[in-house]
């Protein structure tokens, strides 16, 4: 990785904490203009900030690849990309990490930023931070009565044979409460769930874009490891209802296996063998219980230097947010949503930030979209054949729960 230079906090910063420094990075990066990522990984003690130094920087067509070699930044993908919803990439130009609390890093890459940003880090703190906006419409909210046609369809077409599984969605637009502040709902969400990948992006005529979200796409480790999972059906969390004591339905196993097979047949498209598969078992999510198998393979044991880059290009979408077989599923998607998921159902996460070589990218669901005085709330459902629709718009609003408690929250 490329030298880093290293800025010290201003002594006009000694007032400010840890998450007031990263609020106040971040209030800089807004009056400027340039995209931004926070976000805190699951079981991990402190957040990350980055910022990038332009808009412009931040394109690009194609995923990212998780090798060492690969540039270090945040990818934000959406579920179809489109010129309403690029495909982004913000490079690691300005990163700030809680855990070496004193230092802002700056790439050799964004050199000429410097005199700015240690502008921004000497300026006087702002109490109300004016979050990037999204220029397109905000998304057709479906009615209980559409989503519930919407899940008849889904499994009209699986008896007709057209899709395997598909996964429906929709929209739910909630009215943000007087004050409400977007940082402080990112660390709420960072202290409500200490298992799930929270994160807040905010770019320039994107969008600003708030969640916490439990499920692995693909993870590069240290040691070498590449992991995957399959995460599907859901349940609520209760005294009685325990990952010890929960009883899955049939309908909800055939769900999950169905997600799991697709990513051994990712595998098999690369002819790859040497995996290790585990579970499924019973999972935590929030307030939720999930089905989860975990896949690992041990990359220093396998002829495959590119498997990670190669498995997100195959993975996303994965079964577990379209359907399968993934055409006919996008298809269907398509044709009957009734609304443009954006970036709901995509992926997000850091690429060799922490290290070269260590990437973790999550499935963008439990996310909100911020609007200027309101909330774009996303949630789905994967349906088979025994899907029964009032279920269904059940389990969706089981998930809105997730986020919306900090609309709710901040509230009171």
């Amino acid at each position: 990785m490329p030298e880093l230079r290293k800025l010290r906090w201003p002594a006009t910063a000694v007032g400010l904490d840890v998450l007031g420094r990263l609020r106040h990075l971040a209030a800089g990066a807004l009056r400027t203009g340039r995209p931004l990522a926070l976000w805190r990984e699951p079981g991990a003690d402190h957040p990350r900030l980055l910022v990038a130094r332009s808009l412009e920087a931040a394109f690009t067509g194609l995923p990212p690849a998780l090798d060492a070699q690969a540039p270090a930044g945040f990818a934000f993908f959406p579920f179809r990309d489109s010129d309403h919803n690029p495909a982004l990439f913000l490079p690691a130009d300005v990163t700030y990490d809680v855990a070496e609390p004193e230092t802002v890093a700056v790439s050799a890459a964004a050199n000429d930023i410097v005199p700015g940003l240690a502008a921004w880090m000497a300026a006087p703190t702002v109490e109300t931070l004016a979050w990037h906006r999204s220029q397109q419409p905000a998304p057709h909210a479906a009615t209980e009565a559409e989503y519930t046609a919407l899940v008849s369809e889904g499994v009209a077409a699986i008896e007709n044979k057209e899709v395997v599984k598909v996964v429906t969605s929709r929209a739910a637009r909630r009215p943000l409460p007087p004050g409400f502040d977007a940082f402080g709902a990112f660390v709420e969400l960072m202290e409500k769930y200490p298992r799930a990948f929270v994160s807040l992006v905010s770019v320039p005529s994107v969008g600003t874009w708030l969640g916490a979200t439990p499920e692995v796409l693909a993870e590069v480790t240290a040691d070498g490891t590449f992991h995957t999972m399959a995460l599907a059906a859901t349940q609520p969390l209760t005294a009685e209802v325990t990952p010890r004591t929960a009883i899955w339905r049939q309908k909800e196993i055939e769900e999950q296996a169905l997600v799991a097979r697709y990513i051994v047949s990712c595998f098999k498209q690369l002819r790859l063998r040497e995996y290790h598969e585990t579970g499924p078992r019973t999972v935590i999510a929030g307030q939720l219980l999930h089905l989860r198998t975990d896949f690992e393979v041990n990359l220093k044991h396998v002829p495959f230097p590119n498997l990670g880059t190669d498995m997100l290009r195959l993975l996303h979408p994965t079964s577990a947010v379209g359907g399968m077989p993934k055409q006919a599923a996008m298809e269907f998607i398509q044709q009957h949503e009734g609304y443009d998921r954006a970036y709901y159902s995509g992926f997000l996460g850091p690429v060799n930030v922490a290290a070269p070589g260590v990437a973790r990218l999550y499935v963008n669901l439990r996310c909100l979209q911020l609007r200027a005085d309101e909330a774009v709330l996303y949630a789905g459902t994967g349906l088979t054949v025994d899907s029964d629709p009032e279920r269904e718009w059940q389990e969706t609003q089981m998930k809105l729960q997730t986020v919306s408690a900090v609309l709710m929250r901040n509230e009171d």
